[in-house]
């Protein structure tokens, strides 16, 4: 039996570009919504240029050749309609407000004013849908609370502090090995999302979503208590090592690295025990976790002197016999071929429409009980979707959208 999708019924109107929104408009392409996604008929999204390219010739990093694709796109735009559309004409700024009357839910995170400059705002979109649900992401909030400061994704891990708390405390801030503002802004915009679409559904009135970045950052960033930690005379960055819960961190092997977890009583002994030092165990100054911050280093030197000694397979053998809490530290090759990881859909072939698999993509990584989920549909061609969109849902005839077409509006 075909299962349904919790957001079937649910059209999108995606105004995004590059990554924190397009990922957003994903998400919600893969839990069932029609995404209709607008593009400038001069190119498309800037990530459209983004390398590596795939094509007749096989993925590389050279200038694209007309046919080819950037696999980007194949990533963060599957589950989405293609329509372009100039939205600095009057005719392409009268078919986007046709289409808002269709769609529940608008998302955005065009630099700062430009929907207004456009005529797109929601001032704009709610006056001929009170119902829509209209999502910004922002870098720094509208208006910007760094007007000067460019948005993108390390300026914003810079300002929020998450790279200060990144590395090792005797070298430089670290950036985050993902471009995580731009990933985690668009989940935040996406729970608002949901919680207006309920609210809708008791009011049948609309609202606009507003999501920072840099607001999304800071609050992580809070989840700590640096502050207090700092005042105390703790580094805020920690490496490897997370002295509040020591034993907490990442260990040496002879031939890798292994992450290890044993600050209650009963995975300190195992631990302990297993490394040959129960002596420890008996020790006040290692007896209780306030303590025991203050002498991390000393335990995590005993630790990391054991599991040199051995593989990392013997060393998680032989806590895993204990009921210590551990782990290799793998390779992101090693997960993107994990089967198992495949089999529950976090991992997916990344496909091309013509050319069959090109690589590895973003999986879907929710389960439902009686619901299906998935980026399942491949990227759409820059404009591939004019003709059934502006055909099918706004009654335009074929030579209407063609005159569209020589226009340039389309």
């Amino acid at each position: 039996m075909h299962m349904q999708r919790p957001l079937t019924g649910f059209r999108v109107l995606d105004l995004t570009v590059a990554l924190a929104g397009p990922y957003g408009s994903l998400l919600l392409g893969g839990l069932g919504a029609e995404v209709i996604r607008i593009e400038s008929p001069a190119g498309g999204d800037i990530a459209r240029t983004n390398p590596p390219f795939v094509g007749d010739h096989g993925v590389h990093f050279g200038a694209a050749d007309p046919g080819d694709v950037s696999l980007t796109i194949l990533n963060r735009a599957r589950n989405k309609k293609s329509v372009t559309l100039d939205l600095k004409s009057d005719r392409g700024r009268a078919i986007l407000l046709e289409l808002a009357k269709h769609c529940d839910v608008v998302i955005e995170n065009m630099s700062e004013g430009a929907t207004d400059r456009l005529g797109v705002s929601y001032k704009d979109l709610s006056a001929v849908n009170p119902a829509i649900v209209y999502a910004s992401i922002k870098a720094f909030g509208e208006p910007s609370i760094y007007p000067d400061t460019k948005g993108m994704d390390v300026i914003v891990q810079a300002l929020s502090g998450i790279m200060d708390v990144t590395g090792f405390s005797d070298g430089p801030p670290t950036r985050f090995g993902l471009p995580i503002a731009d990933l985690l802004a668009p989940l935040y915009a996406c729970n608002g999302i949901m919680a207006a679409l309920l609210q809708r559904g008791r009011t049948g009135k609309g609202q606009h979503v507003e999501v920072s970045m840099l607001d999304c950052l800071a609050s992580l960033v809070a989840e700590e208590h640096f502050d207090v930690f700092s005042d105390a005379g703790y580094p805020t960055r920690s490496g490897n090592f997370h002295d509040r819960l020591v034993p907490f961190g990442v260990y040496p092997t002879s031939d890798g690295y292994v992450a290890i977890v044993a600050f209650s009583p009963e995975w300190m002994r195992g631990l302990f025990e297993t490394v040959g030092r129960p002596d420890i165990l008996e020790d006040p100054r290692y007896a209780t976790r306030g303590p025991r911050m203050k002498h991390a280093s000393t335990l995590n030197e005993v630790i990391a002197g054991w599991t040199g000694k051995h593989s990392t397979e013997e060393v998680v053998g032989q806590l895993v016999a204990r009921k210590v809490p551990c782990g290799p530290v793998r390779s992101a090759l090693d997960v993107l071929r994990d089967p198992r990881l495949r089999e529950r859909g976090a991992v997916v072939d990344l496909e091309h429409p013509r050319l069959g698999r090109v690589g590895t993509g973003m999986g879907l990584p929710i389960r439902f009980s009686d619901a299906a989920a998935a980026f399942d549909q491949p990227a759409d061609d820059l404009g591939g979707s004019n003709q059934k969109i502006l055909g099918e849902l706004l009654g335009m005839e074929a030579e209407e959208i063609a005159a569209l077409k020589n226009l340039g509006v389309i």
